[in-house]
This record gives structure tokens, sequence and C-alpha cells, in this order.
């Protein structure tokens, strides 16, 4: 099937993934990481782009999470749209191929299916990307501090709802003490 030239039916989404710098060892040459989990319809089929530089490996992993059959068709093409990969009717798949300079296109197939939407769950990662992945890790940089934040107000909130949660037990074991004041003192004042 690496022949074979294909053209995609409309598609539905078409979303250039951010890809997520790993933390990796010294000597190796960085790698982008992205992940992203959907619910892809009955009867549809949803697209994504990946643009790639020349000479880097781009890998797709993908698992059908939930839905009748565990099942979905599978498409890969070059950016000349040359089909790489094609499968059809399964529940996982592993891919990595070299790529050329381009946009690659995957695509998640669920029109066989006239009733059951799929949970699909699939993962990028992009080796051998060079200065991409250089610039993403001048971007921690700047992140961290934002990432700071979220934690700070994660804290805040989770003692709120701690609090809460508190004054709501304190709240509780206050009406039992005066329901049993009351039980008592009917008990020892008889009507």
């Amino acid at each position: 099937m690496g022949d074979k030239t294909w053209l995609p039916f409309p598609v539905l989404l078409l979303a250039a993934l951010p890809p997520v710098l790993l933390p990796g060892a010294a000597g190796f040459t960085p790698s982008l990481d992205s992940d992203f989990t959907f619910t892809l319809p009955a009867g549809q089929k949803e697209c994504f782009y990946q643009p790639m530089p020349l000479k880097a490996s781009l890998e797709i992993e993908y698992q059908v999470l939930d839905g009748a059959g565990l099942d979905i068709d599978f498409h890969l093409a070059s950016p000349e749209g040359k089909t790489l990969v094609f499968e059809q009717r399964k529940s996982d798949g592993v891919h990595t191929v070299e790529t050329e300079v381009g946009d690659y296109m995957f695509c998640f197939d669920n029109t066989f299916s006239t009733i059951s939407e799929k949970v699909i769950f699939f993962e990028l990662i992009l080796d051998n990307m060079g200065e991409q992945a250089q610039e993403q890790e001048d971007w921690k940089k700047y992140i961290t501090g934002t990432d700071m934040l979220d934690m700070k107000l994660e804290d805040i909130l989770v003692s709120m709802l701690f609090s809460d949660v508190q004054l709501r037990l304190h709240l509780g074991i206050h009406q039992q003490h005066q329901v049993q004041t009351k039980q008592k003192w009917a008990h020892t004042n008889p009507a």
C-alpha cells in the first residue's frame, strides 16, 4: 500500500499539535512528545496534521479506549499524500517513519460505525527535531513561572475546599449534638 495515493474525505478537525519537550539525558537527541484523547462520533472521521523537518523521526501510537468493538480505521500519509500506513478496524497501533519536510496527515476513521462513538488516545513522539527542540527548551524557563502560579492557585482551591469540608463537618457535628441534647431533654422531661 506504500505506493498508493490517498485523497482524504472532508475533514472534521485540522489541528497542529503543539509538541511538549520531554526531559532528556545529556548526549541524546532532543525529543518532543504530545498526547491527546478525543471522542470520535459514529460515522465520522477526524484528521490531524503534524509539520516535520527533513530526516526527523515521527512516531504515532494510538489506542481505542472506549466504544463498541474497540476498533478504528487509521491512515497515515506523507506530505505528498502518499499512503504510509492504512489499517482497518484496529484497536491500537504504533508506527514510526523517517520524515521529509512537510505536513504529515493522520486520520482516525469511524465511518464504518453507525451507532458507536469511539474514545481515542494518541501520542506523537518526534525525534531529531533539531532547532525546534531547542526552541521548546528555551520556552521552559517562561513556562515554569506560570506552572508555579497554577500550583499556587490549585493549593488555594484545595485549601478552600478543605475549609468548606471542615465547616460542613463542624455543622454536622453541631446538628447531631443538638438532636442528642433534645432527645436527652425529652427523656428527662416527659410531657
